[in-house]
């Protein structure tokens, strides 16, 4: 049997550090790379007697995320006690929500290959994060180190439903989420530093079965790559495994990112394990329609929604209204260049044939980068008229970037104007024709390629600053009189 003759089905467990200063349920800092176990105290390392008091920014943020997910919340809530033992879990137990979580029945659009597709979210829920175990390196190391600075960070995790059912789709949508939380300015998602974790569940089944497979799960994949490509080898391992005619047991996997495979790590535990029981040391949390109301005035447009909107009034192809939707800061400096000139397809393409490709290359920020949208869309309005080549444009905005000088005071001190006066160019082009009457035969012949050839030499004569647009056609003129 083929591998066409199965089909995946893929949920998604996302998991992302709060942009709050504090943890969830003490004061201790979040900053990232500080020494280990300075940033704890005797709440977040579990000490006896203390008491955890909700931070009420982090609950802000996560009731954000789900208002824009679009998720149904309710009137009243609590935490739960997630028990379990990790060395990095000095509690033994995680504060979280099982039973009620903060929003649930919600979705998410994605696009791929420019069709929309719709992926439910059964919840949006908050938690505290564990601390971090760092193993001895080498084939000798027999230890391992804890790092409890992490334990308390707000941590929002996601939870799709299993609508997706190719990698493609799971690429989409974890792009998707990581570039909505990014609008919505609830997490850095850095995913250098485990700001944002995936977790997907696969299951495989033939097509024409009723039932889904076991689910398998992989744990704390630290990128979308990752991600993708722990999802695509499950599903071909799987489906190997069945084709051999044995069984998928419900699971928990690991990722060896240097061998690009899934390895065992323990049966799947169900809630039950956990034995959750509601928080005792917090009190349940109310919303009203005055507090959510003030949240959902916050909510910026979203990327797939700002992308759809750049296909259908801009005329922008999927991947250029991808490219621009994906970072609200380069959608917004997209925006403000149109505010200045109206051309949206030609600021597009410098945008993202230009300007995104210095930005990367320098390692800055568009921030940072010394092109105001007004000098960009001036610009690009003076190559459109003629005056400029593409080239001399390129020059000129390098120019524009490291001095800050407007486009038209760099044209004139470097005397680029194009020349495109066919009083101007008619003798230059007489020159031309002269010097090269072979070239100008074949053009009488239709033989294509010699008029490129006579341009260059026109450009060659003027120094670049003749407008090939009116040669061209001058030369035309001048042949056939």
């Amino acid at each position: 049997m083929a591998a066409s003759d199965y089909e995946a089905t893929i949920g998604l467990e996302v998991h992302a550090e709060l942009l709050t200063q504090t943890k969830l349920f003490c004061s201790c800092p979040t900053r990232f790379g500080a020494e280990p176990n300075t940033h704890t105290c005797p709440v977040c390392i579990g000490m006896p007697g203390v008491l955890p008091v909700m931070n009420r920014k982090a609950f802000e943020l996560t009731l954000k995320t789900a208002l824009a997910l679009e998720c149904e919340i309710p009137e009243e809530l609590n935490f739960d006690r997630k028990n379990y033992y990790y060395p990095d879990l000095p509690k033994n137990y995680q504060i979280s929500q099982n039973y009620l979580n903060i929003g649930a029945k919600g979705r998410l659009e994605i696009l791929v290959d420019g069709e929309k597709k719709e992926i439910g979210i059964w919840n949006v829920h908050l938690e505290e994060d564990a601390g971090k175990n760092m193993h001895g390196e080498g084939p000798d190391a027999d230890y391992s180190l804890v790092d409890l600075n992490r334990t308390g960070t707000p941590l929002m995790e996601i939870v799709s439903a299993p609508d997706m059912h190719t990698p493609e789709e799971v690429e989409a949508y974890c792009k998707t989420l990581r570039n909505t939380l990014l609008y919505l300015n609830v997490s850095d998602c850095k995913m250098q530093e485990g700001s944002l974790r995936f977790e997907p569940g696969i299951s495989v089944r033939k097509k024409d079965d009723p039932e889904l497979g076991k689910r398998v799960e992989i744990k704390n994949l630290g990128s979308i790559t990752a991600a993708v490509k722990a999802v695509e080898y499950e599903i071909e391992r799987q489906i190997q495994v069945l084709e051999e005619g044995g069984t998928i047991p419900q699971e928990t996997r690991l990722w060896d990112v240097d061998h690009n495979r899934s390895e065992r790590m323990r049966s799947k535990e169900s809630s039950h394990d956990y034995r959750y029981f509601p928080e005792p040391d917090l009190v349940w949390f109310s919303t009203d329609e005055a507090w959510l109301g003030k949240i959902r005035k916050t909510l910026p447009e979203l990327p797939t929604a700002k992308r759809m909107r750049f296909m259908a009034d801009f005329g922008l192809s999927d991947y250029d209204a991808g490219v621009l939707a994906d970072d609200q800061s380069l959608a917004q400096y997209y925006e403000d260049c149109l505010a200045h000139n109206d051309n949206a397809k030609g600021l597009a393409n410098w945008i993202i044939n230009d300007v995104l490709r210095a930005v990367n290359e320098k390692g800055i920020t568009l921030d940072e980068y010394g092109v105001q949208p007004e000098a960009l869309a001036a610009l690009v309005k003076i190559v459109d008229s003629g005056t400029l080549s593409v080239a001399q444009g390129r020059e000129v905005l390098a120019d524009v970037a490291a001095t800050g000088k407007p486009p038209e005071e760099i044209i004139k001190e470097k005397g680029l104007e194009q020349v495109s006066d066919e009083d101007e160019l008619t003798s230059v082009v007489e020159q031309v024709l002269a010097a090269n009457p072979k070239a100008a035969e074949d053009i009488k012949a239709g033989k294509k390629k010699a008029m490129g050839f006579l341009i260059g030499q026109v450009m060659r004569e003027t120094q670049g600053k003749a407008n090939a647009k009116v040669v061209g056609p001058l030369i035309e003129k001048l042949l056939s009189s």
